[in-house]
């Protein structure tokens, strides 16, 4: 705890305070900017946009800004776990759980501005655009990348989880083909398919890896973030659980869809 205390005091606030509020802050502008991008461009090109209702198009352009935020994140994501050498464990001396960079910081910033975004429209709109477990996800979210962005530690882990949102698109897509009557369509059979497979590897199989992780660098992670410690087990273990519910429906889904084709 001593550790945490004096790296996070000696570290110069000022400077990154500006930067968090700046990427928070653009993160809730770019959200705002992708869902009037997103009902302006839908009504040129899309037909059926205008025959939906109030409630159809809000959450139509929320799954807008929703799918950008997706694959900004899971790809900056990638980028820093597997392209850098931010987290590579022969490129520094200090420990991995202590790592962060100013392109960390901006990508967790921007990810906390649409969490808020989204959060904030689902509270209003309650609960058209999602019941309490999104009001769980996007808050314990919120709070877990806050932490994070703050102490600069865990931030492996803050982006494993921010890149199962890659499998956001294929559920957006899947409710997009769903309000314009395309269920037996085979686009809507394919995405589907992807959509488990993306799942089972980006929010199961990810996750087994990642408490696998903090299993095997505990002694660290207790060193390094005492304060934090609890958090970084029982939010993943959360979010796992909402994956794992989550998971079974979809699978339940794409057996049905694909009985369906089946005796078409």
């Amino acid at each position: 705890m001593m550790v945490f205390t004096s790296s996070f005091a000696s570290t110069s606030l000022h400077g990154k305070e500006v930067l968090w509020l700046a990427s928070i802050f653009s993160g809730i502008i770019l959200c705002v900017i992708v869902y009037a991008s997103t009902a302006i461009l839908s009504s040129l090109f899309f037909k059926g946009y205008g025959k939906l209702n109030s409630v159809e198009k809000n959450e139509w352009n929320n799954r807008g800004f929703s799918t950008v935020h997706a694959l900004f994140v899971s790809f900056a994501s990638f980028y820093l776990l597997i392209l850098s050498d931010l987290f590579n464990v022969k490129s520094h001396d200090d420990v991995v759980i202590t790592r962060s960079s100013t392109t960390s910081d901006t990508v967790l910033g921007i990810s906390i501005g649409y969490f808020l975004t989204d959060l904030a429209m689902i509270l209003w709109n309650f609960p058209a655009l999602g019941g309490l477990e999104y009001v769980l996800h996007h808050g314990l979210s919120i709070g877990s990348i806050a932490l994070s962005l703050i102490s600069g530690q865990v931030q492996i882990y803050i982006l494993m989880v921010l890149f199962s949102e890659s499998t956001t698109p294929f559920v957006n897509l899947r409710w997009y083909l769903d309000l314009a009557g395309l269920k037996s369509s085979k686009l809507y059979i394919w995405n589907g398919v992807a959509l488990f497979f993306g799942w089972l590897v980006a929010r199961i199989f990810l996750f087994m890896f990642l408490f696998y992780h903090i299993g095997t660098h505990l002694n660290e992670v207790k060193e390094y973030f005492l304060f934090g410690v609890y958090t970084l087990i029982m939010v993943p273990s959360v979010l796992a659980v909402l994956n794992i519910c989550w998971f079974w429906k979809i699978a339940k889904g794409l057996v049905k869809t694909l009985t369906k084709a089946k005796h078409c």
